[in-house]
């Protein structure tokens, strides 16, 4: 499965492969893995990238159109 949309994000972001893998801790090999699909992104690295980008896991797999995320609602308190 090719994650189009990691790409895009980091293309929006001006970053090379290399910066971005720099910033995640991983090599840019690891990196392009990813972004081609040619490796699935483990759990962690798509935690990661949620954060980095402040969007949904939702949204970088494709599961969601919306980039932002949903706030979690204050509880209520009785």
């Amino acid at each position: 499965m090719k994650f189009q949309r990691i790409q895009d994000l980091r293309i929006d972001a001006d970053l090379s492969q290399k910066e971005l893998s720099e910033i995640l801790h991983i090599s840019q090999r690891s990196y392009s893995h990813y972004e081609t699909g040619s490796r699935n992104i483990p759990i962690e690295m798509l935690i990661r990238l949620a954060n980095y980008y402040d969007t949904s896991i939702d949204y970088l797999v494709g599961r969601t159109n919306s980039r932002k995320t949903v706030e979690k609602s204050k509880k209520r308190k009785s």
